[in-house]
């Protein structure tokens, strides 16, 4: 079996059970598993943007969270101010976009190395952070949008079908629409990476130098993907705004941008299906850890009491163990599977000789 039938089986895979997850899943789950389920998919689209500019375009970016949280803010503000959700929705995605352009113009032609490269956008993060923070009086508002500072924006109304103020998407319509905008992320990105401009950025990440002697230019490619991923994170933030019908400047926190950088380690850099796995089962084994609370009071019970350690003494086992992510560490066994099956079958296709007579 070739590469390429490879990846169409995994593609169609990928397609059966996410529309199978899509159909069945309110049918048969309650509605506050339904209510778990939409932020898992939501945030799973937050990771695909990161997978796209760190894990393909090779730009360490800590500051997802910040388009994530502009996407929130833009939309929470707009809304209010314009009543119906197209405008805000298209706002949401533009602006992250707008702004993710316009600091990866200075950094990528700039000559700003890697590590320099983290630094800012972790720097832009906590500046927005600190600023949307310090936003608590009455006097801090953009229309009738009041920013509420540390308080948040509470009561954000819900989208609508576009040009319909009246029919506002209910909870199980949010969640029909965050896992078709993953999917459709998903096949979106897998078809962009396919393209020309994504094996040149793929090129670009494996040897920047080489691909610039070859005639490309790889700050515009670096600046496209850069820009592309900002607004993919925009676009998830509004959904989560959606999602919570509140946002507050937690948003865009540290312990928010370094969720993001663990959904893409734990799940495989370079790959589009690992960044999800990752962010729905640390998001699942975050919630069980917290749910599930010991009763007692010995050491032990305490110990286990402490969601965080246990998250985190998981999370640093799990990457010093299988260093390079989920899915391209079982993607390794399979293939050692295939060849090691295929050595063992060869001698019994050899052709037997004929005996004299």
């Amino acid at each position: 079996m070739n590469d390429r039938a490879v990846t169409f089986i995994g593609l169609a895979l990928v397609g059966v059970v996410g529309m199978a997850f899509l159909i069945l899943t309110p049918r048969f789950a309650e509605l506050d598993v339904v209510l778990e389920l939409t932020v898992y998919v939501i945030m799973a689209i937050l990771a695909l943007s990161l997978a796209l500019v760190w894990g393909y375009g090779g730009i360490l970016c800590f500051g997802q969270s910040a388009f994530f949280g502009l996407g929130a803010y833009t939309y929470a503000i707009s809304m209010f101010n314009i009543g119906e959700s197209t405008g805000p929705l298209l706002l949401a995605i533009a602006l992250p976009a707008a702004f993710a352009a316009l600091l990866g113009y200075f950094m990528f032609y700039g000559r700003i190395s890697d590590v320099y490269l983290g630094v800012i956008t972790l720097t832009v993060t906590l500046i927005l952070f600190n600023s949307v923070n310090s936003t608590a009086g009455p006097e801090f508002h953009i229309g009738v949008a009041r920013l509420g500072g540390f308080n948040g924006i509470p009561g954000i109304p819900p989208l609508n079908i576009p040009g319909n103020k009246a029919a506002a998407v209910d909870l199980e319509g949010m969640f029909y629409l965050a896992t078709a905008s993953l999917l459709a992320t998903y096949f979106g990105l897998r078809l962009l990476l396919a393209s020309r401009f994504g094996r040149v950025i793929v090129g670009i990440r494996e040897n920047e130098r080489r691909a610039e002697l070859l005639g490309y230019d790889p700050r515009a490619y670096k600046l496209a993907t850069f820009t592309i991923g900002g607004a993919l994170a925009g676009f998830a933030g509004c959904l989560f705004a959606n999602w919570g019908a509140f946002v507050s400047p937690t948003i865009f926190g540290l312990a928010q941008s370094a969720q993001i950088i663990i959904w893409v380690i734990v799940g495989g850099r370079g790959t589009l299906i690992g960044p999800i796995l990752g962010c729905i089962g640390i998001q699942w084994l975050t919630t069980a850890l917290g749910a599930n609370q010991p009763s007692g009071t010995d050491w032990l019970s305490n110990l286990l009491a402490n969601a965080p350690l246990i998250l985190g003494m998981i999370l640093v086992a799990f990457v010093l163990l299988v260093p390079k992510g989920l899915v391209p560490t079982l993607a390794e066994l399979g293939h050692w599977l295939l060849r090691l099956r295929a050595r063992r079958e060869a001698p019994s296709l050899k052709p037997k000789q004929a005996k004299e007579v």
